[in-house]
């Protein structure tokens, strides 16, 4: 047996929620979670669009039922999305990274001047992490929410890139994915990349928090 790959024309959605224009204060890329969907991880952010924040909210290219199909079917038909899996990762990263880049130049490629966050929760992180790096999008701020940098990232360039960056690491004081083990974890990885990203907590579980998103957008 032999595994081939090919090339081919892919169209994948995103979504958006504001407007965008001189006027616009800040743009927020927010990358959502494992078996997440882009169009309802983005209404957490809505109440945020009356200080003049864009949101763009890619989505993760593979999708899935997250219910397991039974002899009656399935208990819903609930979908999710994730970015990448442990098979064939290498490949999947390559084609969000491009798929990424895509949505950045179609959206900001006539907005230069204004400030990009770049937002990952949970999964998100490591995939933002990962683009920031790999791909071409212009930001100044990186905030990793309920998760972490990727550890097999490039150190040297992930400190080059983000040193100069605001970055910050926020998690719930109840998560039940972020253990004392992982946040050491999180801190080695810092180190390597020789930069302090400011941390922040909220009482709450894996989850987003309003009041400390506001936070970002005064």
């Amino acid at each position: 047996m032999e595994e081939k790959k090919t090339r081919f024309d892919f169209q994948a959605r995103y979504f958006t929620a504001g407007s965008l224009t001189p006027a616009t204060r800040q743009v927020w890329i927010v990358l959502h979670g494992y078996g997440q969907l882009a169009q309802y991880f983005l209404r957490k952010f809505e109440p945020l669009l009356e200080q003049q924040v864009y949101f763009i909210a890619p989505e993760g290219l593979s999708r899935f039922y997250l219910s397991e199909l039974t002899s009656t079917g399935r208990p819903d038909n609930k979908v999710g999305a994730t970015w990448m899996t442990r098979e064939n990762r290498l490949m999947d990263i390559e084609n969000y990274i491009t798929y990424l880049d895509a949505i950045y130049a179609n959206e900001l490629s006539n907005f230069k001047d204004i400030p990009v966050t770049l937002f990952g929760f949970s999964q998100g992180c490591a995939t933002v992490c990962r683009w920031a790096l790999d791909g071409h999008p212009a930001f100044n701020r990186l905030i990793l929410w309920a998760g972490l940098f990727p550890p097999d990232m490039d150190f040297k360039k992930g400190h080059d890139l983000f040193v100069n960056k605001e970055t910050y690491m926020v998690i719930g004081e109840q998560d039940p994915f972020l253990s004392a083990e992982r946040m050491e974890e999180f801190d080695g990885l810092a180190a390597k990349l020789d930069i302090q990203p400011v941390k922040m907590t909220f009482p709450g579980k894996h989850e987003l928090n309003l009041p400390l998103l506001q936070q970002f957008t005064g």
